[in-house]
């Protein structure tokens, strides 16, 4: 069937209503924007579903979110009869249908006869990861599209475990996804039905409570010999989720001057004053920046929508400069490491994970405590899957978990990232370097005068739609035959194919299994330590490539970096 006989199908359905026929019949003169939302279904991939909202199988809607559901329900009723009574909790972000998309959720879980604990109203991400353990849940629902533009949503499925979905979980649900007729083919009942019949549970205040004191565990220093609370932050939300729990811990760990940006301060799905509400992008940060100055405030945070991603810009003289997440996971696992070990905290067999695109600065200074340190796929569902692996065979505790696009983790009552946590910890860690008169930056410096000069850049090519999707797996296919042996005299000596599972010693031609479950991702590393990756996006329609390097010197690191970007983007590029 091709796009304009879904098209079709959509349109001549008797089950859809009439707004969303209203919608199809609006763009029947538009082919472009018949065939994006048509030339494919939104697949039920690792990180759930994530799309455009709008009418169409290639667009989050009620009627993919509740086919979804479906296959949800179905998987679960074909496990242990225990799952049904176990439930499924279910938390929303700020976002446009997020509110419909959870409660649609509920209705068709509780159609199925599958128990629903649903939040009261919008929650962190981290929150939900947390629930599922805390109330024993066979699986979470988060309906979010995390730090996409507005005009997106996402239904994020977690497991037992507390964390996301794992691949074959993911193919179980949406296998019996595709055997569920899309608008006809989910079992629902009203909500009020559910709650008669005991099947609708809403949770809310306990469950805060518990999660605040459970963050408020992780402190490492706490008094006044140690921290100079009056620290100065200003935080901004994003118009998201973590307003509340953020404001909130940090208010109960006695931080005196937290400053809220209040343009961003409470829920606008159309992030008005920001836009696109990504705090990688500095860009977010205008109106932090401005309140910052007028209050000389010594940090600035941002976190995203669904609150799991944090950023961080420090004060230098009269601006601002960002911390990549590089940088910042790296300035978290020293002091968390210090503290640790200076407190007797430290666990013998205590282990950090990155994700395999991650910088490696943090586990050059693990090594100087001790601490292992392991590589898992992009993701918080691998790096938390490989967390809770190596514990469940006894191998290790642990401390930290982190990846280049602002996301980190520490314990083990939440198996995703959490920038509620992270905004606690990272206000303690700013604190402590002010008590010595001392800024992020310097520490920062003071790293790289004992470490060596780490320096990073990530790349992001979007290609959109139909002809995008074709160049992104053109440019994979074609990579992999011809690459770059040397760049301007440092030689290639590793070249890992993640896809095929494969680690080639370019220096005597030797293979191995590089120990990381397959994924569209290849490796290159050099004779002086640098190195880069390149991987298409499993969430947005980009190509990614991820550059590093390490020198004695930043001139040399950066040199090295626009070398290596020079040469990859030149390669890319010349695939039509």
């Amino acid at each position: 069937m091709d796009y304009r006989d879904r098209y079709r199908k959509w349109l001549e359905s008797p089950a859809i209503d009439e707004s969303t026929r209203g919608e199809l019949i609006s763009i029947k003169d538009d082919e472009t924007e018949i065939k994006d939302r048509f030339y494919k279904e939104l697949e039920f991939g690792t990180a759930g579903l994530r799309g455009k909202l709008g009418a169409g199988d290639n667009r989050m809607n009620k009627y993919t979110v509740s086919r979804a559901t479906q296959g949800l329900a179905n998987f679960i009723l074909s496990g242990d009869p225990a799952y049904r009574e176990k439930g499924v909790v279910i938390a929303r972000d700020s976002r446009h249908m997020s509110k419909e998309f959870a409660e649609i959720s509920a209705a068709v879980l509780a159609g199925n006869g599958i128990k629903v604990y649903i939040f009261d109203d919008i929650r962190p991400t981290p929150l939900l990861s947390f629930s599922v353990l805390q109330l024993s849940t066979v699986a979470g629902i988060m309906i979010t599209a995390s730090h996409n533009p507005k005009e997106y949503n996402g239904y994020k499925l977690y497991w037992d475990d507390g964390a996301q979905v794992l691949p074959e979980i993911a193919d179980e649900v949406y296998t019996q996804m595709r055997k569920t007729e899309l608008f006809v083919g989910s079992k629902t009942i009203p909500l009020e039905m559910a709650r008669k019949k005991g099947l609708l549970v809403e949770v809310g205040k306990e469950l805060d409570d518990l999660y605040i004191s459970k963050v408020l565990s992780l402190t490492l220093r706490d008094s006044e010999d140690e921290l100079d609370k009056s620290i100065r932050i200003v935080y901004t939300p994003l118009n998201g989720t973590g307003n509340i729990p953020v404001r909130r811990v940090l208010d109960e760990r006695g931080f005196e001057n937290v400053f809220v940006v209040r343009e961003q301060e409470w829920p606008d799905p159309d992030f008005t004053t920001v836009g696109y509400p990504n705090p990688e992008d500095i860009k977010a940060f205008a109106l932090a920046k401005r309140l910052g100055l007028e209050k000389d405030a010594h940090i600035l945070l941002a976190t995203d929508p669904d609150a799991d991603r944090l950023a961080v810009m420090v004060r230098d003289d009269d601006d601002y400069v960002a911390l990549n997440g590089n940088q910042t996971g790296a300035l978290l696992v020293n002091y968390l490491l210090l503290s640790m070990s200076e407190k007797g905290l430290l666990p013998e067999n205590g282990f950090i994970v990155k994700s395999i695109v991650t910088g490696d600065m943090a586990k050059v200074i693990a090594e100087g405590f001790g601490v292992r340190t392991y590589e898992a796929l992009t993701g918080f569902k691998n790096i938390c899957g490989k967390a809770l692996d190596i514990e469940e065979r006894g191998e290790g505790r642990f401390i930290f978990g982190y990846e280049e696009s602002i996301g980190y983790v520490a314990g083990n009552f939440v198996r995703d990232k959490d920038a509620v946590s992270t905004s606690m910890l990272l206000c303690e860690m700013a604190a402590y370097y002010l008590k010595a008169g001392k800024s992020l930056l310097d520490v920062l410096e003071e790293l790289f005068a004992k470490y060596g000069v780490f320096s990073e850049k990530q790349i992001s090519i979007v290609l959109e739609g139909v002809s995008g999707q074709k160049r992104v797996e053109r440019i994979m296919k074609e990579y992999r035959k011809s690459y770059p042996s040397e760049i301007d005299g440092s030689k290639l000596t590793h070249y890992l194919d993640f896809l095929s599972g494969v680690d080639t010693d370019i220096m005597n031609g030797k293979e191995s299994e590089t120990g990381i479950p397959f994924s569209n991702v290849i490796k290159f590393s050099f004779d002086d330590g640098s190195w880069y990756a390149v991987r298409p996006s499993g969430t947005e329609p980009k190509l990614k490539i991820y550059i590093y390097s390490r020198s004695k010197n930043k001139e040399e690191a950066l040199s090295k970096v626009d070398r290596i970007e020079r040469i990859v983007l030149g390669r890319i590029e010349s695939v039509e």
